[in-house]
């Protein structure tokens, strides 16, 4: 966590149109652990953070430009390279707004929650019963 290496991924973030695979997966997370557990070990900490709210900033903003793309056609959604917070803060609204064009396109395709139950039907089982000796 440099702040040259931080300020490469900016840049490259700022430049590119696809999301950078310079970061982990984590990347939120890690950072923020470092930040609550291990700041005395970490020069810069101020220019660091800094960075870090600029690269989260860049890449949210790249991800509401692709979702700007959304339309009734749309089938699936892959953005490459999110990371876990991004991932977690996109998926609602993915996931409600592809069920809203369906519904909207051919109702009939998604399922009414009330009449349909999320339990699988159970089974009748008629066949006689053994008894167990003690």
């Amino acid at each position: 966590m440099s702040v040259e290496k931080l300020s490469q991924v900016l840049e490259t973030e700022r430049d590119s149109q696809e999301m950078s695979d310079q970061l982990p997966f984590h990347y939120v997370e890690i950072s923020r652990l470092l930040f609550d557990h291990a700041r005395d070990n970490i020069p810069n900490l101020y220019m660091v953070r800094s960075l870090i709210e600029d690269i989260r900033n860049v890449r949210f903003h790249k991800v509401e430009t692709d979702l700007e793309g959304f339309n009734g056609r749309t089938i699936a959604v892959k953005i490459k390279n999110l990371s876990a917070m991004e991932v977690n803060i996109v998926r609602p609204f993915i996931g409600k707004a592809l069920q809203a064009f369906y519904k909207h396109d051919s109702p009939e395709l998604i399922p009414d929650p009330e009449r349909v139950s999320d339990r699988r039907p159970q089974v009748v089982n008629n066949a006689p019963r053994r008894q167990l000796r003690r």
